[in-house]
């Protein structure tokens, strides 16, 4: 990922916790604007509409949807996996 503050690209290794900072220009790396569901034009300045609002987007928060902003990582929303958990319960063992 490439830091939306200074631009140093920085290798991640797994999920990015709320204190992880860049190691460049100290800021936090768990942030809306480090998040590839912000977007200035969206309602709350973001794309996720099960997120919760996030006043100041710089900062580090705790939000569950957060995913790094560039990553291929596809997050399945809730419904949908409480749907195939559903249905799953239901299916016949092989």
């Amino acid at each position: 990922m490439n830091c939306v503050f200074c631009g140093t690209e920085i290798e991640v290794h797994g999920p990015i916790s709320r204190r992880d900072v860049c190691p460049n220009c100290g800021r936090d790396l768990h942030c809306c604007k480090q998040c590839k569901f912000y977007d200035p034009h969206s309602y709350n300045e973001c794309k996720e509409v099960m997120a919760e609002r996030v006043v100041d987007k710089e900062r580090a928060n705790l939000c569950e949807y957060f995913v790094v902003r560039g990553s291929s990582v596809k997050r399945m929303d809730k419904a949908k996996q409480a749907k195939e958990a559903l249905e799953n319960l239901f299916k016949k063992p092989s």
